[in-house]
């Protein structure tokens, strides 16, 4: 071996033993999905761009309720009430729309339950010390409950044509509007996880709380914040699914809560707080997407679809324990 060669070894051989292969499940498993059913789904219709929008569309709220969950995983803690917040904060925007006829009032009255949802976990969490799991878990069945209780039951239309326009059938310069959506909360998710004080603030709570209080972190306040941003995200899915659906009921969201997981820890979301990816909860949530849409066209049931979202979440837990054990 040449003086050379043995350079080149030197220098690649601590970046191999270093390549965490983890890191890039979500885009491995990404390209081997999208290829699967390129080739065993191509006939049906599935490399259409028709169809591909419509994953890109189909997933909007499932993308921003993932972003939100980001930030809450990555500062060590979870919330499983945004699928309730989902459906409460549709109707409560229209019934608010249905007598005011006016959008501002109808999305900020959707935005204001979920951030007050978000805040009542928040307080539970800092001040009483529960954890955010039975918090959340507690507040998850309350405001189903209540998500029933405020229009009996019964589906709300919306037919008011600005918000429409805006949550769900306008578009911008010929891009989907819910297409816009997404990408406008990936790229502010993206630019807070890792371009402010906040994003860093929260990483270093989800790393180690000890650590963070020595330095002079609020960890009540990032902790509070995290969770009125998740439920505020999940509120915005609800609006989008209202836009798109022109109707609110009290089913919206409530099978989206292991899609969100799963997106999000396949993106490479650590369970156990420190680490965060927007751009993986991203391709996580559209590989849920073009899974689901792919068993369709296959001519699989829901509860074939649902047991393939579970063997997805166990694997990325499975390799979530894993990477924090080594």
């Amino acid at each position: 071996m040449t003086q050379a060669d043995a350079a080149l070894k030197a220098r690649s051989g601590p970046r191999l033993r270093g390549f965490n292969w983890r890191e890039y499940v979500v885009y491995i498993g990404f390209v081997v999905v999208f290829l699967f059913f390129a080739v065993t789904q191509g006939a049906n219709g599935f490399l259409t761009t028709t169809n591909l929008t419509n994953i890109v569309i189909q997933t909007a709220p499932i993308t921003v309720m993932a972003v939100g969950l980001v930030f809450v995983l990555s500062a060590g803690e979870i919330d499983l009430s945004i699928g309730s917040v989902v459906a409460l904060s549709a109707l409560i925007a229209a019934v608010t729309l249905r007598a005011t006829d006016n959008m501002l009032y109808g999305a900020a009255a959707g935005l204001g339950a979920g951030a007050l949802v978000g805040l009542v976990n928040g307080l539970f969490v800092t001040l009483v010390r529960l954890p955010s799991f039975l918090v959340t878990l507690a507040t998850m069945g309350a405001v189903a409950g209540l998500a029933r209780e405020v229009t009996g039951l019964q589906s709300v239309p919306v037919a008011n044509d600005a918000f429409l326009s805006l949550f769900g059938q306008g578009d911008v310069f010929g891009i989907p509007g819910l297409v816009v959506w997404s990408i406008a909360a990936v790229v502010v998710g993206y630019v807070v996880l890792r371009q402010t004080r906040y994003g860093a603030h929260t990483l270093a709570v989800g790393d180690n709380i000890g650590a963070a209080r020595v330095s002079g972190i609020k960890v009540a306040r990032v902790k509070i914040m995290v969770l009125m941003g998740s439920a505020m995200c999940a509120a915005l899915a609800g609006l989008l699914y209202a836009g798109r659906l022109q109707g609110a009921r009290y089913t919206l969201g409530e099978a989206d809560l292991m899609t969100v997981i799963a997106a999000v820890i396949v993106g490479g979301t650590s369970l156990f707080g420190g680490k965060g990816s927007i751009v993986g909860a991203l391709l996580g949530s559209l590989l849920m997407g073009m899974l689901n849409n792919g068993l369709i066209l296959a001519g699989l049931s829901v509860s074939q679809q649902m047991m393939a979202r579970g063997a997805i979440i166990l694997i990325a837990v499975s390799l979530s324990l894993r990477e924090k054990r080594s």
